[in-house]
């Protein structure tokens, strides 16, 4: 008898936070989303991958990774945030991270939004509409056979 690999296709973590309300900066509206998609955990300190989105979500024609990284390190200067978790290793993994869920392609060596769309565009048709959609339709499989 063969046992599967327990090892994830993809996952998936939600959070529901209360309602944004308009006093928040764009920077903290992003943090929040970051946190409800389960990009960051609560109370992390190291929220590179926020000043990532901000860059992006700024910059639509895409940027390559070295100005993914130089803009990055304005931008937290800008606000003075800390310096901790800027490294070139760290960064790459952050846009990994964002591929595989489709928030952010690589189109001719430019990160971008995926296929130019909006990030509630990308939330709607990609990571509602594919990952959420074939994770439950998994789960329910499972439950199928139970």
């Amino acid at each position: 008898m063969k046992i599967a690999k327990q090892k994830p296709l993809s996952e998936v973590t939600l959070r529901r936070y209360e309602s944004p309300y308009e006093k928040l900066k764009k920077r903290e509206l992003i943090r929040f989303v970051a946190l409800s998609l389960g990009l960051i955990q609560p109370g992390d300190s190291r929220d590179i991958i926020v000043d990532i989105l901000c860059v992006l979500i700024k910059n639509k024609k895409g940027l390559t990774f070295t100005q993914v990284e130089k803009k990055v390190v304005e931008l937290r200067e800008k606000n003075k945030s800390s310096m901790l978790g800027i490294t070139p290793g760290n960064i790459h993994r952050q846009l990994r991270r964002l591929k595989e869920i489709y928030i952010i392609e690589k189109h001719m060596n430019l990160y971008r939004l995926s296929e130019g769309m909006s990030l509630k565009e990308i939330f709607e048709k990609k990571v509602e509409n594919i990952i959420i959609k074939q994770t439950v339709e998994r789960i329910k499989e499972y439950l199928n056979l139970i």
